[in-house]
């Protein structure tokens, strides 16, 4: 069986190419994480979104992280048809939708946030604590504030 592909010694180096394969690997441990609840990222997004700015509207929430609008409904509809979330018309503006947690919503994004914790520590698991306090201090520093949550 052949070796597994690497990249040559002149991408390893580069921050670019490890951020990415640390990104890969964060997301693949966070995905599988919370499809034990049942849960892609983008429902956990917007769950927490939902539990941050609730009552909200639709599309507020899909500007506030980035989605799409058509994208952004499906994700609703998802979480609506699990029991997840309430969608009513907004007492201030009947044409919007406004979106809010249901109780078992709010039981959900109790267990993803520690799903999705427990799999950011096996993430940075080979760093001590000063080292992982150290990355995020970085990572902050480097990252654009503007880029949407959900991508």
């Amino acid at each position: 069986m052949p070796d597994a592909p690497t990249a040559p010694e002149s991408i390893r180096v580069l921050p670019s190419w490890l951020l990415g394969r640390a990104a890969a690997r964060g997301h693949r441990l966070v995905a599988a994480a919370l499809a034990e609840a049942d849960l892609r990222m983008t429902h956990h997004a917007v769950l927490a979104a939902v539990a941050e700015r609730a009552p909200v509207s639709q599309a507020d929430l899909g500007r506030s992280l980035g989605i799409d609008p058509k994208d952004m409904v499906a994700a609703v509809n998802d979480l609506q048809r699990a029991g997840l979330v309430t969608r009513e018309p907004d007492p201030r503006d009947r044409r919007k939708n406004s979106i809010a947690l249901s109780p078992e919503g709010e039981r959900r994004l109790r267990t993803t946030e520690r799903l999705g914790r427990e799999a950011n520590e096996r993430l940075v698991a080979a760093l001590d604590p000063a080292e992982r306090a150290q990355l995020l201090a970085l990572l902050a520093r480097i990252i654009d504030p503007e880029e949407p949550c959900v991508s």
